[in-house]
């Protein structure tokens, strides 16, 4: 499967190393990170419903959303370097991930229709929980794709700048979402028929 920006993410994480070392150094919890995460996702969804300069939203969503990747890529590589892996660690991992997504598309609901927004929350999530029905199921965790998690954080870069176009970009988010998440489908049934359990 194409994996779509989903390839950088060796050298993103590369980039993060010293952000990595410094909040091991400084006892922080990879929990916080995720928080952290979360929390950059809500101010996001904020911008994009209260600033009314498209420049300026673009250019604050961006810095948040690349703040927000960055902390969904410390929060599992921290709490690995410090050895405080655990499998609630992960479940809070996984929700922290979702909450940030669902809260930057919330801000949409000032720009668009409600029932496209809620659309695009359904369909934006639908990649990330196939991916994770076929970890429960046994098979490599499956990402990538046409329109994965950071195709959607620029998806939403450019719906600041171009906020009168927000029911067609959020369309496209929805869309490329779907798609990917079949894809992700098609590879997890290829891989887990030939599974014997």
């Amino acid at each position: 499967m194409n994996r779509g920006l989903y390839a950088l993410k060796p050298w993103y994480a590369d980039r993060l190393a010293g952000t990595r070392r410094h909040l091991a150094a400084r006892g922080v919890p990879p929990g916080a990170v995720t928080a952290a995460g979360v929390g950059f996702g809500a101010l996001a969804g904020l911008a994009l419903a209260t600033v009314p300069n498209p420049p300026m939203s673009a250019i604050l969503v961006a810095t948040l959303l690349a703040l927000r990747l960055a902390a969904a890529n410390l929060d599992g590589a921290l709490a690995r370097d410090t050895g405080t892996s655990t499998r609630w660690g992960a479940v809070v991992n996984e929700v922290g991930d979702r909450a940030a997504e669902l809260a930057v598309l919330a801000g949409c609901l000032a720009l668009a229709p409600a029932w496209l927004v809620l659309l695009a929350m359904l369909c934006a999530s639908a990649p990330s929980w196939v991916a994770l029905a076929g970890a429960a199921a046994g098979a490599a965790r499956v990402n990538g794709g046409p329109v994965g998690k950071t195709e959607r954080c620029l998806l939403l870069v450019v719906l600041a700048a171009l906020p009168a176009h927000a029911g067609v970009l959020l369309a496209v988010l929805a869309a490329g979402s779907s798609v990917t998440a079949g894809l992700r489908l098609r590879t997890l049934h290829r891989t887990l028929r030939t599974v014997t359990p």
